[in-house]
Parts: C-alpha cells; structure tokens; sequence
C-alpha cells in the first residue's frame, strides 16, 4: 500500500513573521521616497485641467455664438475632455515608464482629480468660469480656469508629499467601481448643462 506525504507549509514562527514584515515595511518606505514624477507632470496637468475647464465655460456660457450656431457645444466640451485625456495617459505612461510601478492612489488622486482638495476646487473652477462665462466676463471665466488648473496640480503635488511621508495610508485609490459610478454622475451633470445651454 502506496502512503501519501502530505506537505505542509512552514508557519513562520512570530519573530520570522515580524522580521518579514519589518522588511516589508521598510522596502514600501524605500519605494515611497523612490518615486517621481516625469518632468513638467504637474505644470502640464494644471494646463489641461484650465483647458477643460476654459472650454466647458466657453462652450455653456457664449449665449449669442451658441444661438448663431458659431460655437458647437457639445463638441467644444469633448474637445476640452480630450485635451485632458490626452495629457493624462500620456503622463501616466510616462510615470510608468520612469518608476516601474503604478500607484492606486496617484492615478486616481493626482491625474483623476478624486481627493478632496482636487474635487472641490475643480467644482468650485468650473462652477465660477461658467458663471463668468454666462455674464461675458471672459477675463474672469479664464482666471477661474487658471486657479482651478493652478489648485489641481499644487493638490497633486501635496498628495504625493503626504504619500511619500505615509505610503501605506495613501497607496490604495479608490475603486473602480467608484471612479466608475463618479464618471456617470458627471457624465450626466454635463449632459444636462449641455442640454440647457
């Protein structure tokens, strides 16, 4: 009669385990202060967040051109997102590149925009450039295009100041079923502005 060997994995004793994960630790923290970003990443983020937001305002808020038929838009608007989709893939490929990894945290908090800092002053840009557009005040409708663009690339880079300082609180992003449940909401945001301009 055949005996079967059963093997079983070595448990790690508790100091084996926390030596491990002291090493574990500590190459996360090597990783953190490791990572960087491709040259000109904030400053080309911040132009094509004012981009998008310039176009959106100009796009909702030029009544008499949009009554003449002269501005389009719907296609304005997509002009603006794809400008911003552009930037972003191509800095995030060139983050890739550079480092070897990807971060949950920094693709979805400093390129999508979902932290705090990022959302409310997109909102708060976006909001006051459509109204500056709305009354022609085109000066205005750009400096709020300016700040907003200005504000999401200072709060990218003070999220990677906080990861870097803190790698396991900041590594995770949000999920995708999150990002996806947000892009509706503003899918359907702008939809609605595009259908009442």
């Amino acid at each position: 009669m055949l005996s079967i060997m059963e093997s079983k994995p070595h448990r790690p004793t508790a100091a084996e385990a926390s030596a491990a994960l002291s090493d574990a630790e500590a190459t996360r923290a090597t990783l953190a202060d490791r990572i960087a970003t491709p040259s000109w990443f904030f400053v080309s983020m911040g132009v094509a967040i004012a981009a998008q937001i310039a176009t959106v305002a100009v796009g909702l808020g030029h009544k008499p051109a949009l009554d003449a038929g002269e501005v389009d838009a719907p296609w304005l608007v997509a002009a603006g997102v794809a400008v911003f989709a552009a930037v972003a893939g191509v800095q995030l490929a060139r983050f890739r590149r550079l480092n070897g990894v990807w971060l949950g945290g920094f693709a979805s908090r400093v390129v999508f925009g979902t932290g705090t800092v990022a959302s409310v002053s997109y909102a708060a840009a976006l909001g006051g450039a459509i109204w500056a557009a709305y009354g022609s005040r085109w000066w205005l409708a750009g400096l709020f295009s300016l700040a907003g663009g200005g504000a999401y690339a200072l709060s990218g880079r003070r999220w990677l100041r906080t990861y870097r300082a803190e790698p396991a609180v900041h590594a995770r992003g949000e999920s995708a079923a999150w990002l996806a449940a947000l892009g509706v909401v503003a899918a359907a945001g702008l939809a609605l502005l595009l259908l009442n301009a």
